[in-house]
């Protein structure tokens, strides 16, 4: 590898294995952002609701979650260019599946290798970049990371949304085909490494972890579909009239501090455990992973939230998502970027306590300005704010969990990150997807019981026990297949519409209260700027 000497004496290396590093993260968030553009093409082709095809973004993201540290292992026995080189050719694969795709559960079947896939990818990234660069480079390297996964949002936005409206949605999964190819041709560009075969995997860790992490995004998932509390009709099963997705939740909560525990006494023992518990032992990484939790599921929830908006309720084309989401993903591409020039003047703490504050304002903004038309300059102005504060906040946290370990831990730090975010991203999509569902369920049956032209009559002919987002066509549709009369069916049409918009405003606020609550934990991040960071423990 070519280097040189900066004017600090520091050694200043090629940025050629960074071009492979980047590719490899755009390839996997091209991926992740090309599914909500492409909803409404897959719910035609499938001829399922929008919340099956969220399905697969879940899937995804849980298989992350669920094996990523395992895939830190794999890094560390087998060296990350071969792990990267393996999941980059197997991924590519799994984008061939995609594109043959003839029903959903063939594409949630492509999701899941594909996360199995990214799952080792991840921890690889963060290895190769502590195995490649150091000190100031170091930190663009991660700042270029962070805006190689925003930028890659905007490209599948813009190629989703051009070829999904004029020629389908499989072509933009047929990119990725290409993409792995180049990524795999340009990883020969990383520096060698060797495994160590010695290292084994905690199959128990690994286990509780795993099961800790699924139960934990299932439940999420289903607390609207199967119940908060009590069992609803489309619960699987009941615990004596309970819903299982509460019961999911807690037990997922107790499997992962048993994870912990198991993880301790593995280390005391002389094992080695699954992650290194290290890598958060202090206060301001536990608050940075915590961070990271709260700004990717928020991106996640907005993410779902607005294509949902435009293509099914709005019934507008992917491209029309793709240019009403462009400010928002061009602010995140930028300030990831851009942050780093931050870290010499402000504190971690200063800078993820001001955005997280930016983001909740942007998203009450929203909420005050959204409307039926997208373009409307409060709204992209709202975007544009947001996406300033979540691009710097992404790279933010993930600075200040590389920085606050050793070089021997990086690919642990990368299972940390891709456990965090993409549990994050399950959970967060499937939040955003009950709670809209669910406020617009209230303010449907508020609406219903208010209004004397919608008769008791009508509402027995129409099954309101599992209302969706729809469109005024849909809805005209099975109103067709009942007793409504003309004024009945203007009225409904009425309240779909209100309902509809009443959700997103309200899902806004909420998305906005979480997004200030962040503050706090944020409150015990580093207190020092990048000119006089205390030396790694």
């Amino acid at each position: 590898m070519t280097t040189s000497v900066s004017k600090y004496n520091a050694p200043v290396r090629s940025w050629a294995p960074m071009l492979a590093i980047a590719l490899a993260q755009v390839l996997m968030s091209f991926n992740v952002a090309s599914l909500p553009v492409a909803l409404s093409g897959m719910v035609k082709s499938f001829n399922v609701p929008p919340t099956e095809i969220a399905t697969g973004i879940v899937v995804y993201s849980l298989s992350v979650a669920a094996f990523v540290m395992a895939g830190a292992k794999l890094c560390l026995r087998y060296g990350p260019v071969t792990i990267f080189r393996t999941t980059v050719v197997i991924f590519g694969l799994a984008q061939i599946l995609m594109v043959v795709s003839w029903n959903a559960e063939m594409m949630i079947a492509a999701q899941a290798l594909c996360g199995l896939m990214a799952a080792a990818l991840v921890p690889s990234l963060v290895a190769l970049i502590a195995d490649n660069y150091s000190d100031k480079q170091q930190s663009t390297a991660l700042g270029a990371l962070g805006s190689a996964r925003a930028g890659a949002g905007v490209a599948a936005f813009l190629i989703g949304g051009v070829f999904g409206t004029w020629i389908g949605w499989r072509p933009v999964f047929a990119v990725m085909i290409i993409l792995s190819f180049i990524t795999f041709l340009l990883s020969f560009r990383l520096k060698k490494d060797q495994g160590n075969p010695d290292v084994k995997i905690d199959i128990i860790g690994l286990l509780l972890a795993a099961t800790a992490i699924i139960l934990l995004s299932l439940g999420f998932s289903n607390m609207n579909g199967w119940g908060g509390i009590m069992a609803k009709p489309g619960a699987p099963f009941s615990l004596h009239g309970l819903s299982p997705a509460p019961v999911m939740v807690i037990v997922g909560f107790i499997l992962l501090q048993a994870f912990v525990s198991w993880n301790r006494y593995s280390k005391s023992k002389g094992r080695t455990p699954l992650i290194a518990l290290e890598v958060m032992d202090s206060s301001s990484e536990k608050a940075a992973v915590v961070a990271m939790f709260a700004v990717v599921s928020l991106e996640a929830m907005l993410n779902f939230s607005i294509p949902l908006y435009i293509q099914i309720v709005q019934g507008q084309t992917p491209l029309a998502t793709a240019i009403a989401m462009l400010p928002f993903n061009l602010s995140v591409f930028f300030s990831a970027l851009l942050v780093i020039r931050l870290f010499d003047k402000f504190t971690p703490r200063e800078i993820a306590t001001a955005g997280f504050l930016i983001c909740s304002m942007a998203l009450i903004g929203l909420s005050i300005v959204v409307n039926n038309n997208w373009s409307e300059w409060p709204v992209m102005a709202g975007l544009i704010v947001f996406g300033l504060g979540q691009g710097a906040l992404v790279t933010l946290v993930f600075n200040v969990l590389v920085s606050s370990s050793p070089k021997s831990m990086a690919s642990d730090v990368g299972a940390l990150r891709g456990t965090t975010s993409n549990l994050a991203n399950a959970i967060g999509t499937a939040v955003a997807g009950a709670l809209l569902v669910g406020l617009l369920s209230a303010d449907v049956m508020r609406n219903v019981v208010a209004s004397p032209i919608i008769t008791p009559e009508l509402v027995t002919e129409v099954d309101l026990s599992n209302i969706n987002f729809v469109s005024n066509d849909r809805l005209a549709m099975v109103l067709e297949q009942t007793s409504a009369t003309a004024e009945q069916v203007q009225k409904a049409m009425i309240i779909n519409e209100t309902s509809r918009l009443n959700a997103l405003k309200m899902g806004l606020v909420v998305m906005a209260l979480f997004s200030a609550l962040a503050v706090f934990p944020v409150r015990k991040l580093p207190g020092y700027t990048s000119a006089n960071i205390p030396a790694q423990k």
